[in-house]
């Protein structure tokens, strides 16, 4: 018998389906920012063998002479990431649902049997709540990568004003780095993250949506 569960609640998805634009429009003007200052290669006896974004990238994009736009951009929903996050996080706190989210003692060890899993190697279901092991630490990771991108993001925004926060990242260069670090990492999790949704099928997608999934009894 087929039976409808409660699985996400309103404010999970409320801010789930908001940070995705703004994440959107956030990496997407800091790319007009980096386009200013692209300094980021992999180079050897003063050789550069590979550019992280080459030209063709950046004019393919109409990227060149868009500073001040993405400055705008960036700096104005910076604060809307910010305020949505920590929304985010005192929701998370307060209802308990932290819980769901943080991993275990073994829940390291149990991703490995999900990757399995989806990986076809193994067949046997692993150990599955409301998110398994691989997504207690995706999205725990996503959230302190989320707080990293704020300090580094305000480190490299106010390096005079936010002197102790440049000095916690490691001067301006390195907190500079590690933004640009993170993005990337945004961009990999989002990759995987619509991987796992189109194999997980359209039931875990609607949960997401309408806050309920079809289970059989």
């Amino acid at each position: 018998m087929k039976v409808i569960k409660e699985k996400h609640p309103l404010v999970m998805r409320w801010t789930h389906w908001v940070n995705f634009p703004i994440l959107t429009i956030m990496i997407w003007s800091g790319m007009l920012i980096y386009w200013a200052n692209d300094e980021y290669s992999i180079t050897l006896f003063g050789h550069t063998f590979v550019r992280f974004f080459p030209d063709w990238y950046y004019n393919l994009l109409h990227i060149p002479s868009r500073l001040a736009e993405g400055m705008a951009f960036h700096f104005l929903f910076m604060w809307f990431f910010t305020l949505n996050g920590i929304f985010y996080i005192l929701y998370t706190i307060i209802s308990g649902e932290w819980r769901q989210l943080v991993p275990k003692r073994n829940s390291f060890k149990e991703a490995w049997l999900v990757l399995l899993h989806d990986l076809h190697i193994r067949k046997t279901v692993p150990p599955q709540d409301k998110y398994n092991a691989a997504q207690r630490i995706a999205y725990t990771a996503i959230i302190v990568m989320g707080v990293g991108s704020v300090i580094t993001g305000l480190a490299i925004y106010k390096p005079v004003q936010f002197y102790w926060l440049c000095w916690l990242c490691g001067g301006y260069h390195l907190a500079r780095i590690w933004h640009f670090v993170l993005t990337i990492g945004y961009v990999l999790f989002f990759v995987i993250h619509i991987v796992q949704v189109i194999l997980a099928g359209w039931n875990n997608f609607r949960s997401v949506i309408s806050g309920f999934e079809v289970i059989n009894e």
